[in-house]
């Protein structure tokens, strides 16, 4: 078990707070000083249990590089834990297993991009910035003064808040902002590409399938059924729409 900080130099100022969970040293140690450079401060663990008692005690922590294959937690059920107990800390999955159905799994279970091994650190530090650039975008709508209702769906866009017939649920900050879309628009088609530019930000750099997942997951929240979809519903051939 191995757990440690790296901070960057005092010249750098620090840019974010960063979790790296990798079990190989080499890969390990190549990730922190690629991040530290960058004026990064890194914490390090190299397996799953030390790193879910980091980000649960962790004050300030923007980002989870994490390894699929881990001792005692593996990178796709530390994913699960993660979102089970409403983590929406930014995940960058990094796996030896680079083929379409280990990305499509990696990002189910919750990450928000994946990255195949072997990997340059340019392009390593590069998915960084991009994740944290979106994680930090104002997720709250241009109208955010304005109540949008569908169904018994309504959405509070100034307050983050969703309810279904006056009861609460909770959504993650992507969840809320493809909702907030859909009912903002409502009847607009939108294609793949379009909400991943509009919520995910154009320099998203992942698969688009993530945005098959989120709907789903979204699905999940707000559909009294969510195999018979009643408010976001595929438009086949051409994206998905609000009703």
């Amino acid at each position: 078990m191995l757990l440690t900080e790296q901070a960057p130099s005092a010249t750098k100022n620090i840019v974010g707070c960063v979790l790296v969970v990798e079990d190989e040293a080499i890969i390990q140690e190549a990730i922190a000083l690629a991040l530290t450079e960058e004026g990064y401060n890194v914490l390090l663990a190299e397996d799953g249990y030390n790193a879910l008692q980091i980000t649960k005690t962790t004050q300030r922590l923007d980002l989870v590089i994490l390894d699929v294959m881990l001792p005692s937690i593996n990178g796709l059920d530390f994913c699960r834990i993660l979102r089970h107990e409403g983590i929406n800390v930014p995940v960058l999955m990094i796996s030896a297993k680079g083929n379409e159905s280990d990305r499509i799994v990696g990002l189910e279970v919750g990450a928000d991009d994946y990255l195949s091994k072997p990997f340059g650190m340019k392009e390593l530090v590069a998915r960084c910035r991009a994740l944290l650039r979106r994680s930090r975008q104002n997720f709250v709508s241009t109208n955010a003064a304005t109540v949008h209702k569908f169904g018994d769906v309504t959405i509070y866009p100034d307050e983050c808040r969703v309810t279904i017939k006056d009861t609460e649920i909770n959504l993650s900050p992507k969840e809320f902002r493809l909702l907030d879309l859909f009912m903002s628009h409502p009847r607009r088609v939108w294609s793949r590409e379009q909400l991943l530019e509009k919520v995910w930000g154009v320099d998203f750099v992942g698969d688009s399938k993530t945005v098959d997942v989120h709907i789903r997951w979204l699905r999940e929240k707000i559909e009294v059924d969510p195999s018979e979809p009643k408010h976001i519903v595929t438009v086949r051939g051409f994206g998905y729409r609000l009703g």
